[in-house]
């Protein structure tokens, strides 16, 4: 039965840190609530604005696995968790939407006092050399087992082997655990406190927080429709950051239509006695306006610009109804 109040929309939402603070804040910017059921420590919630959506509270990583194992529809997760599950994830994940917050990079670092070492083709050599000399291949800490593998071979660099990190990967080298490391940095800061440098070309993966949808869970059109409606509010709030609208007096219409003619054409829409333009128009179309001796003007920024498709719901349905 196509009905959310039995076969409701599952969302996976990250359940502490500062993952979760921002994802929240990001919810709250796009107008929905997230609530949660069952008391504060629960681990399940609602979003107000959102019937037919039930969310489960879970740890970053435990988001990537249960969207990648079908167990959700949708989980908001950072990209570098959801490529750690394999390299054909784009078989059974869609990302509908990077959210511009939860910035990392996945790297490769190396100790500073490799000075001949700047570039992934010096680790080639670097890993040869190591492997004559010592009869041992160059040791590698990360938790990026998949992407490391992936990337190493990219560049033609097999004389390497893991060391599967379980605590601060960063000080792998100076305890003697590894030569290299592969993990993820923000502002490369800590790395430096580690007497590490990151490869020039040794970044794997710029990261952010993901929505990102199963492509292997159950799906009904009721399920689908809800993520659209979450999709096209998103959209449009993200839409209407960049735009504005300008009204102009209703008898200067034809005036204010001819000067305001070429910001319609760079992509401008046309309101009644105004235009929707964006925000990095604004001045020049006022100026041009004025020019034309058209006054006095308004301004207002909408909260929201909704357009009759979505892509990105569009590529979903099409995607799980297709199979």
């Amino acid at each position: 039965m196509d009905d959310l109040s039995t076969n409701p929309l599952t969302i996976a939402f990250p359940s502490k840190g500062r993952l979760k603070e921002q994802a929240e804040a990001w919810l709250a910017e796009c107008g929905f609530k997230l609530e949660a059921v069952g008391g504060a420590r629960g681990y399940r919630a609602a979003i107000a604005g959102l019937p037919g959506a039930q969310v489960q509270l879970l740890s970053a990583s435990d988001i990537a696995q249960a969207v990648d194992d079908g167990e959700v529809h949708l989980g908001l997760t950072g990209e570098d968790l959801l490529r750690e599950r394999g390299e054909d994830l784009d078989n059974r994940v869609m990302l509908l939407r990077a959210l511009g917050f939860g910035r990392a990079d996945l790297i490769v670092a190396a100790p500073q006092s490799w000075i001949d070492v700047d570039v992934m083709a010096d680790l080639d050599e670097v890993a040869a050399a190591y492997l004559a000399r010592t009869g041992r291949r160059l040791r590698v800490a990360t938790k990026y087992m998949s992407q490391t593998r992936a990337f190493f071979a990219k560049h033609g660099i097999a004389d390497y082997r893991i060391v599967e990190s379980s605590g601060a990967t960063e000080g792998a080298p100076a305890t003697g655990a590894a030569e290299l490391v592969v993990d993820i940095t923000t502002t490369g800061a800590t790395l430096a406190a580690n007497s590490l440098k990151i490869i020039s070309d040794g970044v794997i993966l710029k990261s952010q927080a993901q929505l990102a949808a199963s492509l292997t869970a159950s799906w009904t059109t009721a399920q689908l429709g809800l993520v659209r409606r979450l999709l096209s509010v998103v959209e449009a709030k993200s839409r209407a950051r960049g735009l504005a609208t300008v009204i102009w007096p209703a008898e200067q219409d034809q005036t204010a239509q001819e000067a305001s003619e070429v910001f319609v054409e760079r992509g401008a829409a046309r309101r009644a006695n105004g235009l929707l333009v964006s925000g990095m128009d604004l001045f020049d179309l006022s100026s041009a306006l004025a020019e034309s001796g058209v006054g006095p003007m308004t301004v207002t920024r909408p909260d929201y610009v909704f357009e009759a498709n979505c892509p990105a719901a569009d590529a979903l349905a099409g995607a799980v109804l297709g199979r």
